[in-house]
Formats: C-alpha cells, sequence, structure tokens
C-alpha cells in the first residue's frame, strides 16, 4: 500500500492528497440527470460552533435552485456566534432550533422529527453541497426507482474552501461495508421508506460512526444502495474538524464496535488491507483513469456491486 501511494499517489481514504488548488468540477451533460423531478428532499443540518463554515454550508444548499427542498438546521447552543448566524437565515430555512442537544445524531433525529420529505439526508455544518447535486440525485433516484439509498463522489477541501483530494469510487460493495466506510456522507441520501423500514433514527450511542451504522442497518433490512458516479458534496478538513479530531479515541473504539457487530471479531490493520484488497484495486483503476484523462465528461450508467 505504501508503494501504491508513492508511485501512484494511491489516496483512497486520504483526507490530504495534494496542494490546495480552487475547485474544478467537470461537465456534466448525461441525459435526464438535471431533469424536473416531483421528489422532495428533506435535508438537515446539524452544527456546534463552527461560525467559521456555517453560512457557507447553508449557502450551497440554498443555491440548489431545486424546486422542493425542505431545510432544516439544528444548532446545539453554540457560544461562538454560530446560533445568530443561523438565525439570519430563518426566513429562508422550514425550521430553526437553537438548543442544547445529546450529541450530533440526537440533533439529527430532532431534525428530521420535523420533516415531511420523500428523500432524506443530512449535511455538517462544515461540508457542502456541490452546485447541481440534488438535480442529480433526483434524477438519478427517478431513473433508478429500485435503488433506496444513493450517494456520490467527494471533493476535499481546506479551510479556505480550496480542493485537496477527490475520491471518485468505485461501484457499492456490500462485503467492503462489513469492514470500512468509503460511503462519503454529505454525498448520501435515502428514501422515507427505507428510513421507516430501520425505525426512523440514527443510533444516538454513535457520536462518530453514526453514518457507517446507518448504512449497515439499510444494508441489513434488504435495501439497495448505489453508487452514482458524480461529484456531488465537498468533505472540509480543518483543525477542529470533527473526524481528524476523534478518529483516534471514539471514532476507533465505534469502527471497532460496527466490525466486531458485522464480522464478529476486531480485525487487524493488516486483515483490513487484505480483505479490502479487491475494492482497493478497483479505486486505483478509476484514479488512473482520471489521472490519465480517460474518464468520460458525463456520468457514465449507473453500476452496482451487491457482492
Amino acid at each position: 500500500m505504501a508503494f501504491l501511494r508513492g508511485v501512484f499517489g494511491f489516496g483512497l481514504g486520504r483526507l490530504r492528497m495534494y496542494e490546495p488548488r480552487p475547485i474544478a468540477l467537470p461537465e456534466y451533460r448525461a441525459p435526464g440527470l438535471q431533469a424536473a423531478s416531483a421528489l422532495k428532499f428533506s435535508l438537515v443540518t446539524p452544527v456546534f460552533n463552527q461560525a467559521a463554515f456555517i453560512a457557507t454550508s447553508i449557502e450551497s444548499v440554498l443555491a440548489q435552485e431545486y424546486p422542493s427542498v425542505e431545510y432544516i438546521v439544528m444548532d446545539g447552543a453554540s457560544t461562538d456566534g454560530t446560533a445568530e448566524i443561523v438565525a439570519s437565515y430563518a426566513n429562508r430555512l422550514a425550521y430553526v432550533q437553537s438548543a442544547k442537544d445529546r450529541g450530533q445524531a440526537d440533533a439529527i433525529n430532532q431534525g428530521f422529527a420535523h420533516t415531511s420529505g420523500e428523500i432524506l439526508g443530512w449535511l455538517n455544518g462544515d461540508d457542502i453541497l456541490l452546485p447541481g447535486a440534488l438535480a442529480a440525485i433526483a434524477g438519478f433516484l427517478d431513473a433508478h426507482p429500485d435503488v433506496d439509498v444513493v450517494y456520490g463522489d467527494r471533493i476535499i477541501i481546506d479551510e479556505n474552501g480550496l480542493e485537496i483530494g477527490r475520491w471518485m469510487l468505485p461501484p457499492y460493495s456490500g462485503k467492503l461495508l462489513s469492514w470500512i466506510d468509503y460511503v462519503p456522507q454529505e454525498t448520501l441520501f435515502w428514501r422515507r421508506s427505507v428510513w421507516e423500514r430501520i425505525g426512523g433514527k440514527l443510533d444516538a450511542n454513535f457520536q462518530f460512526a453514526m453514518d457507517w451504522d446507518l448504512l449497515i442497518r439499510f444494508r441489513d433490512c434488504g435495501a439497495r444502495i448505489a453508487h452514482m458516479p458524480r461529484f456531488t458534496g465537498a468533505f472540509r478538513v480543518h483543525p477542529a474538524q470533527k473526524t481528524s479530531a476523534q478518529i483516534k479515541d471514539v471514532g476507533q473504539a465505534e469502527m471497532d464496535r460496527i466490525r466486531r457487530r458485522c464480522l464478529g471479531y476486531v480485525p487487524s490493520r493488516l486483515h483490513r488491507r487484505v480483505a479490502t484488497a479487491i475494492y482497493a484495486g478497483r479505486y486505483l483503476f478509476h484514479d488512473l483513469r482520471r489521472r490519465l484523462g480517460l474518464m468520460p465528461r458525463s456520468t457514465p450508467p449507473f453500476s452496482s456491486h451487491h457482492d
């Protein structure tokens, strides 16, 4: 793996892949992805002390120009000015709350309790939706009515909004999900019907890996999960960012808990690498095609793996 990273710049799972540069999205010309859809989105943003980024996150949703979006922001009683920024958008949001909660999962659950849309998702207060994301997701779900859960590709940005990485992912793998979660949360959306099938709540006992737990629950209830090969969200890396700050303690414990539940034991790092080698090879193939300029300018046809 170190050899692959050194020679090819292999970046699966990495959050900093190259020097900061302006975001340059490819052109998307696939038919149908921008077509009008009757699907209504309900999107929740949980936020706590993210005054530097929350306005950008909110604006990325409001700028989608999708006709039917129910957008809710749940502030956990921030003390850095976040609450005041959120309040300034109140007349453009479906619901706003600023109050203490029991953590991120609890805030998201409270937010979803105020929603009525057919397609659900959440966007953290430091991440952003990319232009045209909701229209593309709606078009994809309209074209694939058997798909319950969809996610896209990820741009990684720094504290200044500059691009520092990209995840152009292979098709979804159900087996891989028991070992590791490479699904970018900010690109993840699902139908209300499958949400209700699993109880209509995130497990509030998770504070780091609640999205991975959610995906496992979706998979285990028989949901069809699909990857849409299009950049739809940007994940921000900064010093106070939760993934970077908590992964070694809270994060590792929660990830081990999920692996123990799925596999019956906690595998070693070497064992995880061996088990995920096929998917890593698929990623490398996609990444090399991008580097060589062989990726299509439009979104390719949908495909999925349920191995």
